[in-house]
């Protein structure tokens, strides 16, 4: 017999732990870097990024760094990428979301800084390409949006001047094409390291997209830094719970901020490695964002794919578990989550009780592809033709998101929102909806400013498309956007056609919407039944999953 180490490395890892400021140290300037986190603080390098921002004010450097990431990493608070908004420590942003960030978004509309922003999609995925050392990604995703070149191009000031995409066509089709850029430092997030660098993300709520950031950065020559809670001698942790191996990392740093999300410490009901257990959960306030969720909620099917976007859309969840339907479909999460009750505000991006995690760019493969027959979303901003906006509003950069993601391609798309925006207060009185304070300014525009959804495209792809308010609930039609239904106890001209930006297609008196929606009580509300997924889909998929413009080989 031969003896064997309990876990041979191969490598000298003497110097793998760095304090915070010798890590950053190592970023040289005008480097591009990516930085991990799937939206608010989840997964976000904070003490890496702290660092870096004191190295800045202590030197002036490093200087002229571009900054990649995926989802808002933020707290409204200054945490997160804000510690790295800084003109002259950053040339340019290229993100998916900025909302979370106030300086980062301050720097943007300042122009101040150059910025690009993405389907959250399209950058994971170009992680993966990046990775492979491929001559980029191919995508259809945000065809016809304001990331098309032919229109914004993504760009989200003045300053920036050019956009990443080439358009192309391939096989008769148009397609968006990224080319291959190098990553020169990755900063991460996880759990645990051992003393070879091998990576573990137990306490975290998602597995997000680090492993493809870390091969794409290794893979470039790059740098590989991940922050974590705590260090454990080599062999302690299972190779089955390794997210990133050891090659892959350069140094790894303790964090001094140990939360999951901005609000939450640490809640095991998240992260999926215990079996989960019956929980109690507070439901929704009974007001006008839970009448919107409820309505939106009577779209479902039994046995749908679905998604819910921030916002008000976040309430199907808990409506759906409230009127006792949540397990007759399944909710998904971009951040890689299925099933379960996703989380609301500064917990978006997890879930409670999740039936399994898999990786960010897996669960946008599944998106990009076709597979969702149901998204909730929110909006900024909607168009007479039906066009929603979400990259921007009253001259504050947003971002998509997954929002071009999960609506370009889902079977039945409700957005959800409130008529009007800038201080709406309403009541519901005996069943009957009450304005007390209008909006300030419409969101129903006449031409949005930045198409994210267009109903061009929706309309060719026979996708089923709401827009569900307080007061009122449109459809996207064939001459745009028609209004079908009315709140109980509101006025048509003066609380709906008055406060709109445009005159939506009437066909005969509006329907009432449902009363039941507007009384505190559970509302009886269950899915519709199962959709009939025989033959072609909005897709062009079969039922057996292939997409019909490909040949069989």
């Amino acid at each position: 017999m031969i003896p064997l180490d309990a876990a041979p490395s191969g490598r000298d890892r003497t110097n793998v732990h760095l304090s915070p400021e010798e890590a950053v140290a190592l970023v040289p300037g005008g480097a591009t870097v990516a930085v991990g986190g799937t939206g608010s603080l989840l997964q976000v390098p904070e003490t890496l990024l702290a660092a870096l921002e004191r190295r800045w004010e202590d030197g002036g450097s490093p200087a002229g760094l571009t900054v990649v990431h995926v989802m808002g990493l933020g707290d409204h608070e200054g945490r997160g990428v804000d510690h790295v908004a800084i003109p002259g420590l950053v040339r340019r942003f290229i993100g998916s979301h900025f909302v979370l960030s106030p300086r980062e978004q301050g720097v943007i509309a300042r122009n101040e800084v150059e910025a690009i922003g993405l389907p959250a999609g399209t950058i994971s995925l170009l992680y993966r390409e990046i990775a492979a050392r491929r001559p980029g990604l191919f995508t259809d995703i945000g065809l016809g949006t304001f990331v098309d070149p032919r229109q914004q191009w993504g760009r989200m000031n003045e300053r920036t001047t050019t956009g990443l995409s080439e358009l192309v066509t391939v096989g008769g089709r148009e397609w968006l094409f990224y080319p291959r850029f190098d990553l020169d430092v990755a900063l991460l997030r996880a759990t645990e390291a051992d003393v070879d660098g091998n990576i573990g993300m137990d306490d975290e709520a998602a597995i997000a997209d680090n492993l493809a950031i870390a091969q794409a950065t290794h893979n470039s020559g790059g740098l590989v830094l991940v922050e974590v809670k705590r260090l454990v001698d080599r062999g302690e942790l299972p190779a089955n719970r390794v997210r990133i191996p050891g090659p892959l990392v350069d140094h790894v740093v303790l964090t001094d901020f140990p939360n999951q999300t901005p609000i939450t410490v640490a809640d095991p009901r998240r992260t999926g490695t215990l079996p989960n257990r019956p929980t109690q959960v507070e439901a929704l306030p009974f007001d006008q964002r839970k009448v919107v969720a409820r309505r939106a909620a009577t779209e479902l099917h039994e046995g749908d794919l679905a998604n819910l976007g921030v916002g008000m859309a976040n309430g199907i969840s808990y409506v759906a578990l409230e009127e006792g339907f949540l397990d007759r479909f399944t909710l998904t999460v971009e951040q890689g989550i299925f099933g379960g009750l996703p989380g609301v505000g500064l917990d978006s991006g997890t879930a409670i009780n999740p039936s399994a995690i898999v990786d960010m760019p897996s669960q946008f493969d599944l998106y990009d592809g076709g597979a969702l027959d149901f998204a909730g979303l929110a909006y900024a901003e909607v168009d007479r033709h039906g066009n929603v906006n979400v990259a921007a509003a009253g001259g504050r950069p947003i971002g998509p998101g997954g929002f071009i993601d999960i609506s370009q391609k889902a079977r039945t798309i409700v957005f959800c929102g409130t008529l009007r925006g800038g201080g709406l207060e309403v009541g519901i009185t005996d069943g009957q909806l009450v304005i007390t304070k209008d909006g300030r300014y419409p969101k129903f525009v006449d031409e949005v400013s930045h198409i994210c959804f267009s109903a061009e495209r929706a309309h060719a792809a026979g996708q089923e498309v709401l827009y569900v308010t307080e007061r009122a609930v449109f459809r996207l039609g064939p001459a745009g956007v028609e209004l079908i239904e009315l709140a109980p106890g509101v006025d048509l001209q003066r609380d709906v056609l008055d406060r709109m930006g445009f005159t939506p297609v009437l066909r005969g008196e509006p329907r009432l919407m449902e009363p039941r929606l507007f009384r505190p009580e559970p509302a009886g509300l269950k899915p519709r039944p199962r959709r009939d997924k025989t033959g072609l889909t909005r897709t062009g998929r079969a039922k057996t999953g292939r997409d019909q413009t490909t040949e069989r080989p």
